[in-house]
């Protein structure tokens, strides 16, 4: 007789990462029961990627999933975190949070204790693989995202990019990692092989915030 693996909340940035790891839960058997994603304090974007809540709901609903936010800083984003995985836990029954990093140990530090404060169990079904690898498995299965967010190196021509092999060539030029595992972009996921359509989105100016480019989007 084959166990059930338990139902998942994922922690959902809208970009690559959470998209290809949550891809390998379900594909492992799990089943989402809703997604969680952090915004900043107003509401208005989330946190790094800048993606506006309008943009998340497309996607949630692209997958058919309930979305979880939280408006959160830096100094409260720990316990409004755990929070959202207390609600996911008590409100949508799950027994496990999925996330998408791949070799940064202490984000899976923080990960595993935030979920052991909750009782949930703790998947990281990226981790220790291939960066390079990674993305080519994002790009082979179907999974379409482009570049919304990036530093200054990489600069504003590099927002609004489809993640292909063109520009992992340019980013292999540029001297950045291609996963941007380190901060040097994020993206957000247009289309991918589980969403019931994909998302249809208008790019609007880039904005230098800081240290960190941003290109504003809206639901078209």
């Amino acid at each position: 007789m084959t166990t059930a693996l338990p139902p998942i909340v994922a922690s959902w940035s809208g970009g690559k990462d959470s998209c290809l790891a949550l891809h390998r839960a379900i594909a492992a058997g799990h089943a989402p029961v809703a997604l969680i994603t952090m915004l900043d304090e107003t509401g208005a974007r989330s946190r790094s990627h800048g993606i506006p809540p309008a943009i998340l709901t497309l996607q949630a609903a692209a997958l058919g999933v309930p979305l979880i936010t939280g408006n959160a800083g830096w100094s409260d984003y720990e316990a409004e975190f755990v929070a959202r995985l207390g609600r996911a836990r008590d409100d949508f029954g799950a027994r496990a949070a999925v996330f998408g990093d791949i070799d940064l140990q202490a984000h899976r530090d923080w990960e595993e204790m935030v979920c052991a404060r909750t009782e949930l169990g703790a998947l990281l079904p990226l981790w220790q693989q291939d960066r390079r690898a990674l993305v080519e498995e994002m790009i082979d299965s179907g999974i379409r995202a482009m570049i919304v967010s990036c530093n200054e190196a990489l600069g504003p021509d590099f927002l609004g990019r489809s993640i292909d092999a063109q520009t992992l060539a340019d980013l292999d030029a540029a001297g950045v990692d291609v996963c941007g595992e380190n901060g040097e972009y994020h993206t957000l996921v247009l289309d991918a092989p589980r969403f019931a359509a994909p998302l249809d989105v208008v790019c609007g100016e880039k904005q230098l915030h800081g240290s960190y480019w941003f290109i504003e989007l809206a639901p078209a």
